[in-house]
């Protein structure tokens, strides 16, 4: 059976909406005591009791945004829906050694690897446990004192010296000679846990592995089940504490540890209920319609779209309920060992991480957040530790001279016109800009216009994309004026000045092509791998600006960088002021047989 998701409830006088949904009559049936649920909040968890008999569940969604608000309401829908599972069971599920480990490793890497999980995890344990002589009490129902069996820490970065008394209190409970040492040693005013007695692990991991269990759709295991697993989120809350504190010590590694956990293959008593079957690209065409609206860039919309397609292309089918982790690796390794069509060579890493594996666990994160799939096999699929990028460098004077000659003898050709006057004027614009070669690439009539005794170059999000999303107005360089560079822009047609794009049509696609054919124009010219062919005029526009003493504000305006404080955010950036800075920039010239 599938759930059906339901609105949030809107409550009078509160912005706040609230999630409401029935108890299945079958599960109220069955549910003859009060249940702790742990509702998963947004990053946090929601700690909520269903009274025995309750006709529905209601609590606070605690957001505003329509967005958040949505994707809460799925999440919170999705895991009812496996507790409605589990209390169908009419007996103890009974785990395999396998599942126990598998149950442990998602313990592990919440605690761990927080920053890759799907949803960050508090540290909690027990302070009477852990630190003896820091008790921490609460009021009972019946006004009695008592030891509070968990609290929650919420916080950026546990100091070193905390991990490491966790870490060595739970490595204590594996080696039970040291109990009565302990013992002696605090007076015997404490009582350690004993690892041997399964009923002792029970009062400090119970909770844990029961809503671990609760969330597989499981209920309850059969005692040899739970004894097991007990032992087993022992041994893994003790390693992933140990890893934590190596990462307070600044030591980010890899962790040997983390790939000796498989993932849950649920027992056949508790299969989890399946989403219905969804196309990989409906999840990327509902991903990007939330994910436009939020800022994201076509760029990235592309980008996650290709890997989509070559994902459904690898797997020989497009039916996301039916992806699987190993599918993942599969395509992970794949894609390792694949070649660029572009350029022949090795795809590489970094792609491979950055790209790739970076739109599977945003695209596929957001499909099991909004309940359209019962889990993100994406999640936790890494490549090892990548060496550093090689810092960028611009071009020389010599390298820049040299692409801006052959820039000014470019010839008719085989091309069209709006690539051959791209090639003639873009390097040029660049070059007295140190914009995004994207952002001069979809330039169109209309944004290259005289302002007073100012010639200027406009751009804008109109035009195709900018990465800040914020048009900027440039003043030309003088020389680009005596180039003829404006002559240039009165005798084109209206549009786009250097792409040709059908009418109804995006610019995207031309643009992509362009960028790609001046990459490999510029590429001709300047083969050092080690400068990027379009990105290298920005550095070289940077350094060049430092040498002439231009106003740092005025050239990260030109650039498109962001202001550097509050205060630089402030006001206009005037055409007169950019003038006097911009007529600072040396001309690139005399230059050998170009010509106007």
């Amino acid at each position: 059976m599938l759930f059906r998701l339901v609105r949030p409830v809107r409550r009078k006088h509160s912005r706040v909406p609230y999630f409401v949904q029935r108890v299945p009559a079958d599960v109220r049936a069955r549910l003859k005591e009060d249940l702790r649920l742990d509702v998963p909040l947004g990053e946090r968890t929601h700690t909520l009791v269903l009274k025995a008999g309750r006709p529905d569940v209601r609590l606070s969604l605690r957001a505003t945004d329509p967005s958040e608000v949505k994707k809460r309401q799925a999440a919170v829908a999705a895991y009812l829906e496996t507790v409605w599972q589990a209390l169908r069971q009419d007996e103890p599920v009974r785990l395999m050694h396998r599942q126990a480990v598998a149950l442990a490793g998602e313990l592990y890497r919440a605690w761990a690897n927080h920053e890759e999980s799907e949803r960050p995890t508090g540290l909690e344990h027990d302070p009477e446990f852990l630190f003896p002589d820091e008790h921490i009490k609460k009021r009972g129902s019946d006004g009695a004192s008592v030891v509070t069996p968990w609290r929650r820490v919420e916080v950026l970065r546990i100091e070193p010296a905390e991990w490491e008394a966790i870490r060595a209190s739970l490595a204590r409970l594996n080696r039970p000679r040291d109990l009565n040492d302990w013992a002696a040693s605090t007076g015997g005013s404490q009582r350690w846990l004993d690892p041997t007695d399964p009923a002792e692990l029970e009062k400090l991991f119970g909770p844990l592995l029961d809503r671990l269990l609760r969330s597989k759709g499981i209920l309850s295991v059969d005692q040899p089940s739970r004894d097991m697993a007990l032992a087993e989120l022992r041994t893994a809350l003790r390693d992933a504490f140990e890893h934590r504190q190596h990462n307070s010590e600044g030591d980010y590694a890899p962790d040997p540890k983390a790939a000796r956990f498989p993932m849950f293959d649920a027992p056949r008593a508790a299969r989890p209920v399946l989403a219905p079957a969804v196309s990989l690209k409906e999840l990327m065409d509902a991903w990007w319609k939330e994910a436009k609206a939020t800022g994201r860039k076509p760029s990235t919309h592309e980008s996650y779209s290709r890997t989509l397609a070559t994902f459904a292309d690898f797997l020989g089918h497009d039916d996301a309920s039916r992806v699987s982790r190993d599918d993942v690796i599969r395509f992970k390794d794949h894609r390792l060992a694949s070649i660029n069509k572009r350029n022949g060579r090795p795809i590489s890493p970094r792609t491979v991480k950055d790209t790739d594996l970076a739109g599977l666990k945003s695209v596929l994160g957001w499909a099991r957040a909004n309940g359209k799939i019962v889990s993100n096999p994406a999640e936790g699929v890494s490549l090892q530790k990548l060496r550093p990028r090689l810092p960028r460098r611009g071009f020389t004077e010599t390298e820049a001279k040299a692409i801006l000659s052959a820039a000014s003898k470019v010839t008719p050709g085989r091309e069209h016109s709006e690539t051959l006057a791209a090639k003639r004027w873009v390097p040029w614009l660049l070059a007295y800009t140190g914009a995004r070669v994207g952002e001069v690439a979809q330039l169109r009539k209309v944004d290259v216009k005289r302002i007073g005794e100012h010639w200027t170059l406009t751009i804008t999000p109109e035009a195709g994309t900018v990465k800040t999303d914020k048009p900027r107005t440039i003043v030309l360089h003088p020389h680009l004026i005596d180039l003829g560079f404006p002559k240039f822009v009165a005798g084109a047609k209206d549009g786009a000045l250097f792409l040709r794009v059908q009418s109804g049509g995006s610019v995207l696609g031309p643009l992509k092509a362009l960028k790609n054919r001046l990459r490999e124009f510029v590429r001709d010219v300047v083969s050092d791998s080690t400068v990027d062919p379009n990105h290298g005029w920005r550095h070289r526009f940077k350094t060049v600006c430092r040498e002439a003493g231009i106003d740092a504000e005025v050239r990260d305006h030109i650039q498109g960088h962001a202001p550097r404080t509050v205060g630089e955010r402030y006001g206009e950036m005037p055409l007169k002021a950019q003038a006097v800075e911009i007529a600072k920039l040396p001309r690139y010239e005399p230059m050998r047989g170009h010509t106007k």
